[in-house]
This record gives C-alpha cells, structure tokens and sequence, in this order.
C-alpha cells in the first residue's frame, strides 16, 4: 500500500477537498434554486439531527483507528490492525442499528416540537438511513489515514458529491410540486445514495489493499479484542466529547433561533427563511476555504503523534506554525473578497442579496475558524483531547447565551444568531491557542498574526478603493472576477514576501502535471 508524507498526503486531500468543496458548493446552488430559502431552511433545520447521530454512532473512532492503525503498522502487527477493524466494527454497528431505529420513531416528536415545524418530518425521516452507511465508512476511512495512504478517501469524497449532485437535481424537481417538504426530503435521499456509493468505492479500494482476510477468525479476534477496545477509547472518548458537544450545539441551535425569534415576535415561516439565509448561503460561503483544514488536520494526527514518541519538539512547532500559516494564507483572500463584494457573490450565487451584511460581518472572524480544525486535532494528537473538549464546550455555552440573549430582541434579529456564531468561533479558537501555549508548545504566533494583518489589510484596502472607483453595477460579475484575479497575484506576492508561504511549500503543487493534464 503506497504511503505519503504529512504534506503530500494533505496536498491529496486538499485537492479532494476542493473539487468536493466545489460541487457542494453547486450541489447547495442547486437546492437553493429549486426550494429557495423555505426549502434551504427545512433542509438545515433536519441536518443538526443527523450530525448528532452521526457523532454518537461514530463514537470518535476514527481518529482512534486512524492513531492505532498506524502504531500497529510500525511494528509490523497485522494482526493487531485486524482486531481494531473488527472491535471499531462491531461498536459503530451496533450504535447505527439503535440510533436509526431511534431517529425513526422519534422523528415526529423532534420536527414538531424541537424545530417547530412538523415539514421537518419528511428530511429527517428521508436522511436516517444514512446513518450506518457513515458508521461502517468512517471505520473504512480511519483505516486508510493509520496506513498514511489520503488517496481511498480523496476519491471517495468526490464519488460521493458527483452522485449526489446528480440525484438532487432529479430528487428535488420531481419532488417540488407536492410540496417544499418533499422536496427536502429529496435532497436529503440525495445524500444518502451519494454516501452509499463512495461506501462501495470504500469497500472496493479495501478488499484490494488489504494484507489479511477480515472475515477468517473474526469471532475470535472479537472475543479477544477487549485490550484493543481499552485502547482505542483512551482516544475515542475524550474526542468523541468534543464532537458530541459540537453535535449537540449543531442540534439545538435551530431550537434556540426558533425560540428566539419566536420572542422577538417573528413569524415561523419568517424565521425558518431567515435562518436558511444564514445556515444555507451565508455559511457555506465562508466554509469554502475549510477543505485545506480539513485536510491538515488529518494529516497532522498521525504525524504529530509519531513525533512527540520520538520526542522531536521542534518537528511539532513546526508543523503546527505550518498548519496555521497555510490555514490562514489560503482562507486571507477570500476573507477579503466577501469582504469587498458580498452582495455580488450573494446575487450570483443564489439570486439574492438579502444576507450580504452578515456575510460581510463575520467573513473576517472566520479567519480563526480556520485554524481552529488544525489546532483541535494537535490537541488530540498530543493527548491534550480532554482541555480540547472543555473549551468546546466552553465556547458552546457563551454561544448559546449570545444567541438568546441578542436574536429574542426585534433590533437584532437573525443578526444576533450571527453574532453569536462568530463570538463561539473566537472563544474556542483563542481557548486551544492557550492550551498550547500553557503547556509550552508553543508560543503565541503574534509576529505571524501580524504579517498576515498586514497583507490582508494592503490587499483588502487596494481592493476597497478600487470598488469605489471603477466597479460599475451594469457589469459586476465581470469586474469581480478582474479584480479577483489581480488581487490574488498581488496577495500571493505578498505572502511570499512575507515569508508567509515557502517556496518548498510552493514546489510540492504538482504544477506539471496540473499543466499537462489541461
């Protein structure tokens, strides 16, 4: 089985990441357009659901199986790797039966009473079977991270989007004319045959790869798995915290907006489109540059983990400097392009610009969202996951507080939710640069933070002032993606500069190959 190092195999993931990013992007454009904002809000509004089911099936073993897998793999133990797929199995099995059994019989009960409105049904009751289709890939895909091989998986996540871009456009259409409720439903189905197939592919790419027949012997390795279970929840238990905290906050919030906005004296029907505004347009946007997160935050388990055994310190600065530079670097121009234009990108996109003050509002804090993957899975990765689960929870509270306490009031509205979103991103963020920090990790990055404010704010200004003395409203898209392209040469140039990006970095983008294929 090929392996890659931490940046090759992030460079893998991120390019998955950004076509997968991409057709989800086109994926949402396209609910977006069929159901509009009613139909966006009831799809939000049943997805929280599903995220915590997902988290308490899953149970945090990926990372686990993905820590372990490559522990085994170093000293040679297939068997060892055998029994963790086997005992990870066999309690991501057995928790997706009940929680889609339950999910099922409490859909109702959630839609109308939770979510205040009885659609919600019809998503949720569309999107349960999904549940232990992620159980059994999640294992899949943790197997194929401990043997430091991104390639399964990158592709696997762009099967997944192309079939569910693919069945939302059919779903959703011939769904729409009996109501926005089906056609949720549809989007929701939509999902579930897009992660189906991408668990096939999963499956296929294992059975190729493997070195040990899974089903030979499998009772006894069960029976026998009792010192591998202890070992795996060692990881598992405090991360799947952190996540179910995430999961439950994910849950509630579309109560607590509801509530809330019921207080203010908003309508339900009001309240639903504003929330799927939010949730639907706004939030994907500034979610777009998270593939590269995403990706560094894989790659950096089972990196980082192998060099705190081996005691290298300056290999887990530096790798954790590394993540944060190339977070911030690649989420920097974006920021300023919401910034800039976002009642353009709003009317293109969606059709709409009714969310352009809160897509521009919380663009720029979204800048610590994007470290804040990369720093949660070093926490976990240095057996740092329980103060990463308290600070989750932390941020989750004064979320919540936020929330209520500004969207219940008419002059806030829906832009307290929002406020609420970006104070939950802060905290959480700044709480695990201070774990870091406490335990002598690292040392707050502020000469870093510092040329990035710098470059962002040259590039942000020159964009400013060339908005206000050229962009003309006949032309906007146009002038946007001029103005797009010069500025993203001049940042570039500018991160270079700074020292922000490495020309090694720069060398790793197969540009050859990207080249020649075109």
């Amino acid at each position: 089985m090929s392996k890659q190092t931490f940046l090759h195999g992030a460079l893998i993931l991120v390019a998955a990441g950004l076509v997968t990013r991409l057709l989800g992007f086109i994926n949402r454009i396209v609910v977006a357009r069929v159901m509009g904002p009613e139909g966006v809000g009831l799809y939000m509004m049943a997805l929280p659901t599903l995220i915590l089911a997902i988290t308490i099936t899953q149970f945090g073993l990926p990372v686990a199986i993905s820590k372990r897998v490559s522990e085994a793999e170093a000293t040679g133990n297939e068997s060892k790797i055998k029994r963790i797929l086997l005992v990870s199995l066999a309690i991501t099995g057995t928790l997706s039966i009940l929680f889609t059994i339950g999910l099922f019989l409490l859909a109702p009960v959630v839609a109308t009473y939770f979510l205040t409105d009885a659609r919600a049904l019809y998503p949720l009751l569309a999107v349960t079977p999904i549940i232990p289709i992620i159980a059994i890939s999640s294992v899949i895909r943790g197997y194929f991270q401990g043997r430091q091989n991104m390639k399964p998986q990158a592709l696997s996540q762009v099967i997944e989007q192309v079939v569910r871009i693919g069945s939302v456009i059919l779903l959703t259409k011939m769904l729409y004319p009996y109501g926005v409720q089906y056609a949720a439903a549809g989007a929701m189905a939509s999902a579930v045959l897009g992660e189906f197939i991408s668990l096939l592919y999963m499956l296929r790419q294992f059975n190729l790869h493997k070195s040990f027949r899974l089903r030979k012997s499998w009772a006894k390795h069960i029976s026998e798995g009792k010192r591998t279970l202890n070992e795996l929840m060692t990881i598992a238990l405090p991360t799947t915290g952190s996540r179910f905290i995430g999961s439950l906050t994910y849950f509630f919030e579309p109560i607590l907006v509801a509530q809330s906005l019921a207080i203010a004296g908003i309508a339900a029907v009001d309240s639903t489109k504003q929330y799927g505004e939010l949730t639907g347009y706004v939030l994907p946007l500034l979610f777009l540059p998270t593939f590269l997160t995403h990706a560094l935050s894989i790659a950096l388990v089972p990196s980082i983990s192998e060099a705190a055994a081996k005691g290298k310190s300056d290999t887990i600065h530096y790798r954790i400097m590394q993540s944060i530079r190339l977070s911030i670097a690649s989420g920097g121009l974006i920021t300023i392009i919401f910034m800039i234009f976002p009642a353009v990108i709003l009317t293109t996109v969606y059709g709409t610009s009714h969310a352009s003050f809160m897509l521009q509002f919380m663009a720029p804090f979204f800048l610590l969202h994007y470290i804040q993957t990369p720093l949660q899975s070093t926490l976990q990765a240095l057996d740092l996951a329980r103060p990463a689960m308290w600070n989750t929870l932390l941020g989750a509270v004064i979320k919540f507080i936020v929330l209520v306490a500004l969207s219940s009031r008419p002059e806030f509205g829906i832009h307290g939710v929002a406020i609420a979103i970006v104070v939950g991103v802060v905290v959480v963020t700044l709480l695990h640069l201070s774990v870091l920090m406490k335990y002598k990790v690292i040392t707050f990055p502020l000469q870093m933070f510092f040329k990035f404010a710098m470059v962002i704010g040259v590039i942000g200004g020159v964009g400013f002032t060339w908005k206000h003395s050229w962009l003309l409203e006949s032309k906007p898209l146009s002038q946007l993606l001029t103005m797009g392209i010069v500025l993203s040469i001049l940042y570039i140039l500018l991160l270079f500069s700074f020292k922000l990006i490495t020309k090694e970095e720069w060398k790793l983008i197969p540009w050859n190959r990207i080249i020649h294929k075109k």
